[in-house]
């Protein structure tokens, strides 16, 4: 897989998720419509490509870029959808730390949490998708560092690293009333225990925030 320079898509089809938070033991099902999301996490020389930064603490190509807030991310989004001729997804409000969704535009997005835990169970319905140490690099076997992307086994809809190696933020706010504009991320990274590499895990954080175990992969509405 080319990682480089380009993102392959992956079609991921329609379904049912039942998220669930375990601060609140509240639970809650969302219908999803088809649409795309990243077979890996976006890459050190992707990012570097479309922004022209390398923010990432652990420099390689290959490796998943990090150090990377949520406002970088759908900037990001936003750079590479008008690089490739496309209908930015968000517009950036003035206050810098919030943006509005285009529903209807054709360009790059992050995931809704629903929509990465769908993709990351891929029609499975245990914890994770396969053996820990095979799907995921996680503080057991990861010498506490990152690694490049796609070097784990897939899950059955081939797509690598949902577990482990860098969270992801989504676009999702976690909980307005409670943390305000924080926003969800998911998946575990490489830093973490067992326990957080799991499908309904989930942390939050303020969307300017920016640490060395987080990162991210895009999304299209809409199948191929």
């Amino acid at each position: 897989m080319d990682t480089h320079t380009e993102i392959a898509m992956i079609d991921v089809p329609p379904g049912r998720v039942t998220l669930s938070d375990r601060r609140t033991q509240r639970s809650w099902t969302v219908d999803l419509a088809p649409y795309r999301l990243a077979a890996v996490p976006v890459t050190q020389a992707r990012y570097a490509q479309v922004t022209g930064e390398r923010p990432s603490t652990a420099q390689g190509d290959l490796l998943p870029v990090e150090g990377v807030s949520w406002l970088d991310a759908v900037r990001f989004c936003n750079a590479l959808s008008l690089r490739e001729g496309l209908a930015p997804a968000y517009r950036l409000h003035a206050d810098a730390a919030q943006a509005t969704w285009d529903t209807a535009a054709d360009g790059y997005r992050l995931p809704t949490e629903a929509e990465w835990e769908h993709a990351c169970r891929a029609g499975t319905t245990k914890a994770r998708y396969g053996q820990l140490d095979d799907i995921a690099w996680h503080r057991g076997n990861s010498q506490e560092r990152p690694h490049e992307v796609g070097t784990r086994q897939p899950n059955p809809w081939g797509l690598y690293d949902t577990l482990g190696n860098v969270w992801e933020w989504c676009w999702d706010v976690y909980d307005a009333e409670v943390y305000g504009t924080y926003r969800v991320l998911r998946g575990g990274g490489w830093f973490d225990e067992r326990w957080s590499c799991r499908a309904s895990v989930r942390r939050r954080s303020h969307p300017t925030f920016r640490i060395d175990d987080t990162g991210f992969r895009v999304a299209r509405s809409g199948p191929m």
